[in-house]
């Protein structure tokens, strides 16, 4: 039954019978004009789905590329920062030298040693540029602290916050005298020392400013007025005669780049 519709139907349409073909061409077509509609819309849809399959391809691959691009955007951004702050550094370096009264040799810093029982770091310039032990080093932020050994090429630098560096110092605003002493760095690993020997009689605050007094400057060390840092702790010592504080070396607490030897003490001469 099937075979003789099919056969029908096919000779409707493909033979060539004048008075039967229109008619039942035009009837078959219109009955099968809602399966042609309907394989023609499923034909959009696979195109359709093919299509946003690769639209999905594309995406991804668009995200990663974007991804890629971001991360290269971001650290050419850091590479600027990081030269910005530190041109800021060195315009900072080079007013605080032009504005000093002491002939300084600029240096740079080439290793660190701030933890154990050391606090040191080396300079990238010796005795051939004129510097010598017991020197004092400074920076915009203060007192950093005295050359140690020098070689030809190299000087290391004792921090002020290391136990074995010593400085005669005095309250800025008063002349309250005292001995600062590092005492190595705190569980965060932050720079520390001690002002002792404070009368017990002397008004000290929280908060008062530690200066070098100048008076261990004989032999060329520790100008007079040299920032050390700020009075955070106040305690009277075990005797009852003197006072002790604890303070913060504010030039050793950051990472220290570009550094100053002072060579002499006295006014630089024009």
């Amino acid at each position: 039954m099937y075979a003789a519709a099919i056969g029908f139907v096919l000779i409707v349409v493909f033979v060539p019978l004048p008075s039967l073909t229109l008619k039942g061409k035009g009837a078959v077509r219109g009955a099968m004009a809602p399966a042609e509609k309907g394989a023609s819309r499923i034909w959009q849809r696979l195109t359709e789905t093919a299509a946003a399959i690769r639209g999905i391809g594309g995406a991804v691959e668009k995200n990663r590329e974007l991804s890629h691009e971001l991360v290269r955007v971001q650290a050419e951004l850091n590479r600027l920062r990081d030269i910005e702050a530190d041109n800021l550094r060195l315009r900072r370096a080079l007013e605080f030298h032009q504005a000093s009264p002491h002939r300084m040799i600029p240096c740079d810093v080439v290793s660190r040693n701030i933890s154990g029982w050391w606090n040191t770091v080396r300079l990238g310039k010796g005795y051939k540029n004129g510097i010598r032990e017991n020197r004092a080093v400074i920076s915009p932020d203060g007192l950093v602290g005295r050359t140690t050994e020098v070689t030809p090429l190299t000087s290391d630098v004792l921090l002020v916050s290391d136990p074995a560096c010593r400085v005669s110092a005095k309250l800025a605003r008063a002349n309250v005298f005292g001995l600062v002493r590092g005492t190595g760095s705190n569980l965060r690993g932050e720079p520390q020392a001690r002002m002792e020997f404070i009368n017990k009689d002397a008004e000290i605050r929280i908060g008062d400013e530690v200066v070098t007094s100048g008076l261990s400057s004989g032999d060329g060390r520790f100008p007079k007025g040299v920032h050390i840092g700020y009075i955070e702790k106040i305690y009277t010592d075990d005797s009852g005669l003197f006072q002790y504080a604890e303070i913060v070396p504010r030039a050793t607490v950051g990472l220290l780049d570009y550094v100053f030897v002072v060579s002499e003490t006295g006014q630089e001469e024009k």
